[in-house]
């Protein structure tokens, strides 16, 4: 179980568990949950690099406590 935190720069800060072997898809469908947005209008990046919604947080190596950008579509 792994925590990642998501930050959206307007002041909201999401703290989410989940697997490592979860997709992204997963972790937005859980960030949705918590924010009241739908899942498909979330998009996760870190730096420059757009996470794809079929990849797996282990395979982007996404690990404890990391912190992702959350933008709204």
């Amino acid at each position: 179980m792994i925590e990642v935190v998501c930050n959206d720069r307007l002041g909201k800060k999401v703290r989410v568990k989940c697997n490592s072997e979860d997709t992204i898809k997963d972790l937005k469908k859980l960030i949705a949950a918590q924010t009241g947005t739908r899942w498909d209008k979330i998009v996760l990046k870190k730096w420059y690099t757009i996470f794809k919604d079929h990849v797996s947080l282990a395979d982007y190596e996404i690990h404890d406590g990391m912190n992702l950008e959350l933008y709204y579509q």
